[in-house]
């Protein structure tokens, strides 16, 4: 088998749905499986994964096990060559994995693979390609000058070597997962994709980035700014540094004081939406439903003509691929302010976010 999917899901049924329809688009011509892990969700998600996704393999863990762990529990019955550690939170085009395996049988010594990621507005997020973390680079990062924490010398659509990937999307052999012995399951929730990619390094293993490949991570749906996310965020750069770092006092002290004062001023995500102006669907008939639903006249258009600000656009996946898609969201203008929001085929909802930091919005459509 050439690809196992390593997906681990966590009360996001909806945008679980989107991505794994994202993801059995892209795999129908290789030699692969999708496992879901799921870390004992409350919502509706091993339901929805049993009805419409029979053959997706799916892990019932009986307690939230965090990230490392969940990770590692698929992986364990993975039979493929490679693996992609895969966010519920995520959309990949038709022919984002054909594209990427490509590139990586034509490497000489590969380590992990990752691509550009955008959020559900288009914008590039950085932390796409980012530098290990030692304790310069953290330093500046906790003080607010994160330049150094990314690699800014790649540009997001080149393909070079970049130490660190989000573990939202990475690639690798099983042989080399194996061999650095996969995600270090002291780490519950954040740097454990930093831990891998560096144990990846030190094995002697080149990281690439490859630009050129684009997927969507809503982001929001993971990362929330709240004070549970200072504390492991920056007691997870503690457990990093204290692994494979000499001891520094400055470095301590500056993480004590990130977990202090972030418990203390960083205030739980909210919500957030704008109100659009206007509503433009891109499909080949209006629905009514979507009417009914956003309690707004809509305009259809069969294709993206043009980005106007304060619009919300609504992709139809019924007639625009996945590819065209994340295309129209990367094409957005610099400082435009239209709004994206996704009808995935067959489905009853639509679906977006208006920022990575916020969590998103599910919309459903009904009859009644």
């Amino acid at each position: 088998m050439k690809l196992s999917v390593i997906i681990l899901n966590y009360n996001v049924r909806y945008f679980l749905e989107l991505c794994l329809k994202s993801v059995q688009a892209a795999l129908v011509d290789i030699d692969s499986e999708i496992i879901v892990v799921d870390n004992l969700s409350s919502d509706d998600s091993c339901n929805m994964i049993k009805t419409l996704f029979p053959k997706v393999k799916l892990i019932q863990n009986k307690e939230n096990s965090g990230f490392s762990k969940g990770n590692n529990i698929g992986v364990a019955q993975a039979k493929g060559e490679y693996l992609c550690i895969l966010n519920p939170d995520t959309v990949v085009a038709e022919n984002t994995f054909q594209d990427l395996l490509r590139f990586a049988d034509q490497q000489s010594n590969l380590g992990i693979l990752g691509c550009r990621l955008i959020d559900g507005q288009g914008r590039f997020l950085p932390e796409s390609k980012r530098n290990v973390p030692g304790p310069l680079v953290a330093i500046k990062k906790m003080l607010g000058f994160p330049k150094s924490y990314y690699v800014s010398d790649l540009d997001e659509k080149n393909v070079g070597n970049a130490p660190v990937f989000v573990g939202a999307f990475m690639i690798m052999s099983k042989e080399i997962y194996n061999q650095v012995e996969g995600f270090d399951e002291d780490y519950f929730m954040y740097g454990e994709d930093v831990d891998i990619s560096y144990k990846v390094e030190q094995a002697g293993y080149n990281n690439i980035y490859n630009g050129k490949i684009t997927i969507i991570h809503y982001k929001g749906e993971s990362t929330l700014k709240n004070q549970i996310y200072a504390k492991r965020f920056y007691g997870a750069m503690q457990i990093f540094y204290d692994k494979h770092f000499k001891s520094n006092v400055v470095f301590d002290t500056l993480v004590w004081f990130g977990i202090k004062l972030g418990a203390i001023f960083l205030k739980p995500s909210e919500i957030t939406h704008t109100n659009p102006k206007h509503y433009i669907l891109i499909a080949t008939e209006k629905n009514t439903l979507i009417e009914k639903a956003i309690q707004h006249n809509i305009i259809c258009h069969p294709q993206m003509v043009s980005y106007e600000n304060d619009t919300e656009y609504i992709l139809d996946n019924n007639h625009l691929s996945f590819k065209s898609i994340i295309e129209i969201l990367s094409n957005t203008p610099k400082n435009c302010t239209a709004t994206f929001k996704i009808l995935p085929k067959n489905s009853n909802f639509i679906i977006g976010s208006n920022s990575s930091k916020t969590r998103g919005a599910v919309i459903q459509l009904s009859n009644n």
